[in-house]
């Protein structure tokens, strides 16, 4: 299947209440399963207020974790000087063609738009990860081997 037909069905994915979507195409299967994060923090709240006693104490902390967030989110922001070469599908990211080759690229390297700067494994397919504009690494965000979310930030380009 090809790569712009799995990135518009994550997109349906996104845009819809549906919480998995598998669709066959010859012998081929794509399967997306929506896995929501904001709902583990919603059952914690909940669970909070129903003994009255402790229920102020923990209101109380409950606000610092949000700053921490806050704080991430401005981190991101700062880090973020440059393009973002985001993950284009969920799979696990290798930095190099094999675990004994050297990698792609490394932070101060020069790319031209096209470079691949990694690969991502998805369904027992290796898909090539390209500079999608010219310039310089200046961030690597992933590790090898590490499992990488769509739309996740895996590089930086300045």
């Amino acid at each position: 299947m090809d790569l712009r037909k799995i990135k518009a069905l994550i997109e349906l994915l996104e845009k819809s209440s549906l919480s998995e979507l598998e669709i066959k195409e010859g012998e081929e299967t794509v399967r997306l399963a929506r896995h929501s994060t904001s709902v583990a923090p919603a059952p914690v709240v909940h669970h909070v207020p129903a003994p009255a006693p402790a229920a102020d104490a923990p209101r109380a902390a409950a606000p610092v974790p949000g700053p921490s967030a806050e704080s991430v989110g401005k981190s991101t922001k700062s880090a973020v000087d440059g393009h973002a070469v985001r993950s284009p599908m969920v799979g696990t990211f290798y930095a190099a063609p094999s675990p004994d080759a050297a990698p792609y690229v490394k932070v101060g390297q020069t790319v031209k738009a096209g470079d691949t700067l990694g690969i991502i494994e998805a369904m027992k397919m290796f898909n090539p990860i390209e500079a999608d504009v010219s310039g310089t690494v200046t961030a690597i965000l992933v590790e090898a081997g590490q499992a990488v979310e769509f739309d996740e930030v895996m590089f930086i380009i300045s």
